[in-house]
């Protein structure tokens, strides 16, 4: 320990700027904010002081109940993943809106809406769209951008629409409610899927050329009756899983960590009935739920050990101080937090960024007088972006992990950019009326 004190804009200066530089060397980020917390810790906390607080958030992070939810989750949304639940829907789905221009573009954000409410990973979802949908927009000369980008962004939907891992993260950090936050985040979703589905009408209203529409032969090849009687019985799989998950935590019948351990039976009973089912399937999902597991739940950890230490020596106070002081009032200084979102999203993981905002942003949103649990609905719907938006933008690298060999990374992030702008104004939508995000949260029992 250095025998000197150090200011707390000092150490928001040189805290912050070095984790900035951490960041762009490409290190591994748990490695960085560990790193940087042990550093500062040891020189400018008490003797020890640094070790007595990794192991308090080491046991705190492993003893929380509600983040037992997160490895249930996983398990779920990629077991749902291997069912085939997605793929029978889109297979229906397609051919009930295949006579529309941009019908297949338009049943993939309605499956990947569905599928959202089902799982709350991304990986599970772009992957599993990408696989089913992408392939026959492009077989059917759809433009290869807007294919790539309504992938990319139906299937990001899953980390806003509950049971989202990011709500199930966010909410203890800030003190609310799982299940309130839940109840929040289902309006401000299904806007944003609205506001997908409208862009692309519309795109392919003016522009016949991208969207074509399926062949009249094949949409007549199955009656409409059958198409509908097919559509409400696929539709039965994944209501059963949002009412047995969901529906439970709103009745205030299970926890969001009962619930989650409910949704990894259900989702494992749907694959078996598909006959999804198998052994290797089971090791696969066993084993990705561990690898992102044990990724969340390091980066946690490190990023406790970060802030601990950040807001043990002031920096927490002075950046909150800052923020609420920016000129223009609390809505110019809501605009500069959803900024500093917008450009970590696209810098770093979500996982990482969100222990660095959560405990700067929440006192700072407070202290203007905003809602706790509209504004973390904000900030959700702002982190939306940075799935999309390049470098670190997951949903991206995903899909062409799965695409065809002609689909190019330029072709999906030409694709992406419009839907960020989508994600803009759907954040815009909940700022003028935040009673989107707060009515539902008002009339539920459980939470």
């Amino acid at each position: 320990m250095l025998d000197m004190e150090i200011s707390p804009m000092l150490v928001t200066i040189l805290m912050l700027g070095i984790l900035a530089v951490g960041i762009f060397s490409g290190f591994p980020l748990a490695f960085i904010l560990a790193g940087v917390g042990f550093v500062f810790g040891l020189l400018f906390m008490q003797e020890g002081r640094i070790y007595g607080i990794a192991v308090v958030q080491t046991y705190k992070t492993m003893t929380n109940y509600v983040i037992v939810a997160v490895p249930l989750f996983v398990f779920m949304g990629t077991m749902l993943g291997h069912s085939g639940v997605a793929e029978k829907l889109f297979g229906t789905m397609h051919l009930i809106m295949g006579g529309l221009r941009g019908g297949l573009a338009l049943a993939t954000i309605f499956v990947a809406t569905i599928f959202a409410a089902c799982t709350g990973i991304i990986g599970a979802s772009v992957v599993t769209m990408g696989i089913i949908a992408l392939p026959p927009m492009l077989s059917r000369g759809f433009d290869k951008s807007l294919a790539c980008g309504t992938v990319c962004a139906g299937g990001t939907l899953g980390i806003l629409i509950p049971p989202s891992i990011m709500i199930v993260i966010y909410g203890p950090m800030a003190g609310i409610s799982v299940g309130k936050l839940f109840a929040g985040a289902f309006v401000p979703g299904f806007i944003l899927s609205a506001l997908y589905m409208s862009y692309i009408a519309i795109r392919c209203w003016l522009r016949p050329q991208d969207g074509p529409t399926v062949s009249e032969e094949e949409r007549r090849a199955v009656p409409t009756r059958q198409k509908i009687m097919r559509m409400l019985f696929q539709m039965i799989p994944p209501i059963l899983l949002i009412l047995g998950v969901l529906g439970t935590i709103f009745a205030g019948i299970a926890t969001p960590t009962e619930a989650a351990g409910a949704g990894a039976f259900i989702s494992t009973i749907l694959a078996v009935i598909y006959r999804r089912f198998s052994w290797e399937v089971l090791k696969s999902t066993t084993y990705e739920t561990m690898r992102i597991t044990g990724f969340i739940m390091l980066l946690v950890i490190a990023a406790s050990i970060f802030t601990s230490v950040f807001a043990y020596l002031g920096g927490g106070k002075f950046a909150t101080a800052v923020l609420a002081a920016v000129p223009g009032g609390k809505w110019a200084s809501f605009a500069v937090m959803m900024f500093i979102i917008f450009i970590l999203g696209m810098l770093i993981e979500w996982i990482g960024s969100i222990f660095i905002v959560v405990p700067l942003f929440t006192p700072v949103a407070a202290e203007l007088g905003f809602d706790p649990l509209w504004f973390a609905i904000a900030v959700c719907v702002c982190y939306q972006t940075g799935f999309l938006s390049p470098p670190n933008a997951h949903a991206i690298f995903y899909l062409k992990g799965v695409a065809p060999p002609e689909v190019r990374v330029e072709d999906i992030i030409k694709g992406v950019w419009p839907f960020i702008g989508l994600i803009l104004i759907g954040l815009a939508i909940i700022t003028i009326f935040p009673e989107l995000v707060l009515w539902l949260p008002s009339i539920i029992v459980g939470g």
